[in-house]
């Protein structure tokens, strides 16, 4: 009887607990992505053609500017049959973008500070849950007292006590059980809060520096059109020489030296720049990057999955903090609603007492007391009692909010990623199939100006259009690579923890 008596005692304070349980609100994923404007779609075949002819008017191996971008373009449904969940190492194939991460997730001060935070609300959770356990407390003392007793006079004598002093609060409508429920779900939104901010500096890393090496391929491109562009002034002076040219055209490619001059400066500032803004995230000073596989070499090993689930919104640390921070304002209704309910209080005290110290917990000194008791709140400093309980369902209904618009958020971002990985490609394409074009024009003329079947014009309109176009072509592939990050990102992609 006692035994059942126990777990029915158990049950109930179990099943009475004050306010809502907590229900997850339906997520409204898509069933599927959007679905491209059926003018895209008519011009994939163009698209696809510029990745995969070749140019029969160039010599062998000649067609091509970089890489044959040969990508998988099929993103498209969220079906999870031939999708799985993305993961950074299968992005970021470059030993030193690795070890930059790793060190980045060790070293970053904001990391750090966000490990301090769930520290602190680590114990905040044990405390409060603590509150379910008795509180015992002990206590010892000793003294000389002075009493008066009627027409006895003053009575002196010592005292000297030692007690045992217990109080717990019979949590039978649930209010600390709502507050620990509470408290556990504070420390989810810490812990996904942390989670959060490493996936945003694996990206922050992985794209700055895909810019290092854009700005180290853009220097490369300044710097080789500056020596280009200085040989055929060169080659114009001894024209001049020659009396083959006017002065004029010395003068235009004097002038045309200047541009890529002045861009191989500006790439200079930037890739130092860029040196130091990935220093400050691996968390040293700022000073010199490590450089591994080249941008080219980056944007050739993108893997496009054949298709992104959903489902994997779910696993965004931003979307599950948001659903935490429900949680735990679900809950804090439940301690708002037993604030105003009687509070049920256990309390006693056992101990010896003795007049002698020689006494002292000797047969006869034992004192004890019991009490059960109950608190019924009547006046709250004036405050109605129902106004708390409004104050933490608004409360909740603003977490619910914010939730759903972080659902949101995160399908968008999705969007965004496949959408702009897409047209990078097609991007891409295009400007290879450009610069291949360009290069061979440059060629062309440059051989009918030393015939002098063609004016310095053609020569000039070539140079400028090869390096616009190669300039581009870099900050295509720049965008490929950057797509693909902000695509892993979006998805909650993980990175494995070191051990």
């Amino acid at each position: 009887m006692r035994t059942l008596t126990s777990f029915a005692l158990v049950a109930l304070m179990a099943a009475c607990a004050a306010g809502p349980g907590y229900r997850r609100p339906g997520l409204g994923m898509p069933a599927g992505w959007r679905r491209t404007a059926a003018s895209q779609d008519s011009l994939r075949p163009f698209y696809d053609s510029l990745r995969t002819s070749r140019d029969t008017l160039l010599p062998p191996g000649a067609d091509t500017a970089r890489v044959p971008f040969a990508y998988d373009t099929a993103l498209g449904g969220a079906s999870g049959d031939t999708a799985v969940a993305l993961k950074w190492l299968d992005l970021v194939q470059d030993s030193v973008l690795r070890q930059l991460v790793d060190t980045a997730l060790q070293d970053n001060r904001d990391v750090r500070t966000a490990v301090a935070a769930i520290d602190e609300f680590r114990a905040r959770y044990r405390a409060t849950r603590g509150a379910l356990l008795p509180e015992l407390t002990g206590n010892g003392e000793a003294g000389r007292n002075e009493l008066v007793f009627g027409t006895f006079g003053a009575q002196t004598f010592d005292v000297y006590r030692a007690t045992a002093d217990l109080s717990w609060e019979l949590d039978l409508l649930g209010r600390v059980r709502r507050s620990t429920q509470a408290g556990r779900a504070d420390l989810a939104v810490r812990q996904e809060d942390r989670r959060a901010l490493e996936l945003s500096l694996i990206s922050d890393v992985a794209t700055g520096y895909v810019d290092l090496r854009e700005a180290d391929r853009n220097l490369e491109i300044a710097r080789r059109t500056l020596t280009s562009r200085q040989l055929t002034l060169a080659l114009a002076r001894q024209r001049l020489d020659q009396g083959l040219i006017s002065e004029l055209d010395v003068r235009q490619f004097e002038a045309e030296v200047a541009s890529p001059a002045a861009s191989v400066a500006d790439f200079e500032r930037q890739v130092a720049q860029q040196e130091n803004a990935l220093s400050v995230l691996v968390g040293r000073n700022p000073g010199a990057i490590a450089r591994g596989r080249s941008l080219t070499e980056l944007a050739a090993r993108i893997p496009v999955p054949a298709g992104v689930p959903s489902a994997l919104l779910e696993h965004r640390p931003d979307v599950r903090g948001a659903e935490a921070a429900l949680r735990a304002a679900t809950a804090r209704i439940g301690v708002a609603e037993a604030a105003r309910l009687p509070t049920f209080v256990i309390s006693g005290q056992y101990g010896t007492q003795s007049t002698e110290f020689s006494k002292w917990f000797g047969s006869g000194t034992k004192i004890w007391q019991a009490f059960a008791g109950v608190s019924v709140p009547l006046f709250t400093q004036g405050r109605p009692g129902g106004e708390e309980v409004n104050v933490a369902r608004a409360r909740a209904e603003q977490a619910r909010s914010q939730y759903e618009q972080t659902v949101l958020v995160a399908v968008r971002e999705v969007e965004d990623a496949l959408v702009g990985l897409r047209t990078a490609q097609d991007r891409a394409a295009a400007q290879q199939r450009q610069v291949v074009a360009l290069r061979r024009a440059l060629e062309l003329a440059n051989m009918r100006y030393q015939n002098g079947v063609s004016s310095y014009l053609d020569v000039l309109d070539a140079q400028r259009g090869l390096f616009s176009a190669e300039l581009s072509l870099t900050q295509a592939e720049r965008d490929q690579l950057v797509a693909a990050v902000q695509l892993y990102k979006a998805v909650g992609a993980g990175w494995p923890r070191s051990t």
